[in-house]
């Protein structure tokens, strides 16, 4: 199976196709997220107003964290560094970047909303991007595949001889199974404390990136810095939810009823 094009030709213009793919999946994360705060009693018109500079924030992030991560070989070849296409966004840094970025928005614009509830609408919202842009990003880019491989689901990548395990592939379904457990759970437990669903999130998806980095990625094996992150990043995750689970439950809905009714009344109250 020959790689997918990671660029096509529009006359002089050259469009990579990882970029492609990037866009969609951002358009469709803030089509989601928007959708997910209605549904909470939220404003959600901020999302369109406000997602590309939260999008852009986390991608300088999430490039800046993998340059850093990597500045041996980014010292040494420093015109590699606006090169995105080439590999190389860290979804730490798009998460330590992004998630404060669209805090403060959201806080802006939802100031009766507390940021755990808050965040608990995004967990569902950034599994499902992490799934489908797995699937429209690094499966599309240069050096997209992971160890080599013999086995029937080898797939060839642009820039990488023989076959290879499709990582990309297999971190989508991951991220789908976990979105899928996050949805499950908010269903069945309406009145969990706020916070949990980010917790498990964190938790899950900490442990997953983990056994890819380490099964399939890294070189050595053990102990690079997506793993150290990981491992931080799932306990942090498991922790939180061992201790949110501790407090009593609340009921969302009354308090998303109460906090739009606050912020309609704070508008209500403006002078003409």
């Amino acid at each position: 199976m020959r790689p997918i094009p990671i660029e096509f030709h529009i006359g002089p213009l050259t469009i990579h196709t990882y970029g492609i793919g990037l866009a969609l999946t951002f358009l469709f994360a803030i089509w989601y997220m928007a959708r997910r705060f209605r549904e909470a009693g939220q404003p959600a018109d901020w999302l369109y107003r406000d997602g590309a500079k939260i999008v852009a924030i986390a991608l300088v992030g999430s490039r800046v964290v993998h340059v850093v991560a990597n500045i041996t070989f980014y010292l040494a070849n420093p015109i590699q560094i606006p090169l995105v296409w080439h590999g190389g966004l860290s979804s730490f840094g798009g998460l330590l970047f992004g998630v404060p970025a669209g805090v403060h928005y959201m806080r802006r614009n939802c100031p009766g909303l507390g940021t755990l509830r808050a965040l608990d609408i995004a967990a569902p919202v950034l599994m499902a991007g992490w799934a489908v842009g797995r699937l429209l990003g690094p499966q599309l880019m240069i050096h997209g595949g992971g160890h080599p491989t013999l086995a029937w689901y080898g797939l060839a990548y642009a820039g990488q001889t023989g076959k290879r395990i499709p990582v990309p592939i297999f971190q989508a379904i991951e991220d789908a199974v976990i979105w899928g457990l996050l949805l499950l759970t908010e269903r069945r437990a309406p009145h969990a404390p706020d916070g949990l669903l980010i917790c498990l999130a964190a938790g899950m998806w900490g442990i997953t990136r983990f056994t890819d980095e380490y099964l399939w990625l890294a070189v050595p094996p053990v102990w690079d810095a997506v793993e150290v992150m990981a491992l931080v990043l799932s306990l942090t995750g498991w922790v939180g939810s061992f201790v949110l689970l501790r407090r009593p439950p609340r009921d969302h809905r009354t308090l998303d009823t109460e906090s739009l009714g606050s912020s309609t009344g704070a508008r209500g109250r403006e002078p003409p």
